[in-house]
Order: C-alpha cells, then sequence, then structure tokens
C-alpha cells in the first residue's frame, strides 16, 4: 500500500484514513501495527483495536489523520488531522497532539498545523475547520489564534476528562479567511 505525505521543512506527515486502518488491522501483525502507528504499548495498540473495531466512520462522518514523522530520526512524534468530518457540509474538527514534552515548544506542530490547514482547504475542500480546546490548554489556545483561528463560544461542561466534566472553547476557520503565509 502507498501512503499520500506532505512534507514541510522538517517534518513528513503521512496520510492515515480508514481505508489504511482496514488495510492495517486485515493485512499486518499486531507488531507490525504497532511499529506503524508508533504505538508503544500494549493499552495504546487494544485503544486503536477498539476504535477500528467499532467502526471509525458513519454515515456522514469520516476522518483524515497524518502521523507526525521527524525527518531527522524518522521517527513518530505525534499525530494530527481531522475528526468529525462532515463531508457534505464541508467542515471537520482538527485535532493533534504530540507523543512527548521533548517535541513541545519547538515549533513542531506550527509547522505541521500550518500544512494539515492548507490540506484541508485546498484538497478536501472544507469551508471550516473548527477546534475546540480545554481552557486552561494554553499552548493549544495561543497556536490556533496565531494560525487565525476565531474564538466563537464557551461549551460548558462539554468533555468528559479525568473523572470531570471540562470546558470546550470553540473555534473555527473558515476558508475566506484563511491566510495560508499566517504563522
Amino acid at each position: 500500500m502507498t501512503f499520500q505525505v506532505l512534507e514541510t521543512e522538517n517534518l513528513i506527515l503521512r496520510k492515515i484514513t480508514p481505508e489504511v486502518y482496514d488495510f492495517l488491522f486485515r493485512s499486518l501483525s499486531e507488531a507490525e501495527i504497532k511499529t506503524f502507528l508508533g504505538l508503544e504499548t500494549d493499552g495504546q495498540f487494544a485503544k486503536e483495536k477498539e476504535k477500528y473495531s467499532k467502526g471509525m466512520t458513519t454515515y456522514n462522518r469520516s476522518f483524515v489523520n497524518f502521523q507526525i514523522i521527524d525527518k531527522k530520526t524518522n521517527k513518530i512524534i505525534g499525530t494530527c488531522g481531522f475528526h468529525t468530518w462532515y463531508t457534505e457540509h464541508a467542515r471537520a474538527e482538527i485535532g493533534y497532539n504530540l507523543n512527548g514534552d521533548q517535541y513541545k515548544g519547538k515549533g513542531v506542530m506550527t509547522e505541521a498545523l500550518k500544512a494539515i490547514v492548507r490540506y484541508g482547504f485546498e484538497e478536501m475542500k472544507l469551508n471550516r475547520i473548527e477546534a475546540l480546546i480545554a481552557p486552561h490548554n494554553e499552548p493549544s489556545l495561543r497556536l490556533v489564534q496565531k494560525l487565525g483561528f476565531v474564538k466563537e463560544g464557551h461549551l460548558r461542561q462539554h468533555y468528559y476528562k479525568n473523572n470531570i466534566m471540562e470546558d470546550s472553547f470553540f473555534f473555527a476557520l473558515l476558508k475566506q479567511d484563511y491566510h495560508p503565509d499566517r504563522s
């Protein structure tokens, strides 16, 4: 199977779709899947397998994710992409994470998300990209604002994490407001 990649100055972004998950879980061993996805524990593998077995897409929703691979080390250092992609409404929610604190604060996610946002508007033909962020997640709040996202709301008790209900701030970037040179 060939995989679409996006390249930035320091990163390779390898595209992961529902079709890739089908290929992985139908064709590869557990060890091969863990290596491909950059999973380090049995628990991480079990979580991915459960997501796959429960169905990763629905009638009108899908996803497009990218593994963030450091060009220098060829190591998977995170993921970013779009989930809750409402194909018929041309909108999706962006999500991202880095696999360790050693990658944070170095511009990795800014570099990755600039390419992902461009991909969303140009290749996926999105009109709107949304981001839901915990009010205390200041690095993510700064990141989306740097990329031009606008705060549209505050969702109270929106997200269940660590046995408590957390609020989310709701941000969006419209295609008409998108400036690819922004950073």
